[in-house]
């Protein structure tokens, strides 16, 4: 298992980041990691996501959707081939901040066969991605 995590702090509530992130249909306006998402995001419905890793191909990918707790979780499973061969659980976790704003908690944890090689060769790039991400959303929410 492997674990990629990421924080940042928005000044923005709650239900403004979690509008946004969850407005698939604008993700290629700001998004410079997550380039487009289809689907509606409800507990237990597939998704269909294209990512772009930085210096590397988009690639099409198609989780499937674990939680949808409004402003305060999103998380889906995706999969390479089969169960336990390359699985990833993303995250978003959001808290409400004393100061009106948000912390986002983005992350993603990695299971199956072939993490340790698979995660050689992507797993900077994919930190880079929520970072890049994360920065993206904050100046948008911000602006």
């Amino acid at each position: 298992m492997k674990q990629l995590e990421t924080t940042i702090d928005i000044q923005a509530t709650p239900n403004e980041v979690w509008n946004t992130l969850l407005d698939f249909g604008k993700y290629s306006e700001w998004n410079p990691f997550i380039r487009k998402v289809e689907g509606n995001g409800a507990t237990g419905t597939q998704l269909r996501n294209t990512m772009h890793l930085p210096g590397q191909k988009p690639q099409v990918f198609t989780p499937k959707v674990l939680v949808n707790n409004p402003t305060v979780e999103f998380r889906w499973l995706g999969r390479l081939l089969l169960p336990r061969v390359f699985d990833g659980e993303h995250y978003f976790k959001l808290t409400a901040l004393p100061n009106g704003g948000t912390r986002l908690v983005h992350g993603e944890v990695f299971r199956g066969m072939l993490v340790n090689p698979i995660m050689r060769k992507i797993g900077k790039a994919t930190e880079e991605g929520f970072e890049a991400m994360n920065q993206a959303l904050k100046d948008r929410l911000e602006k």
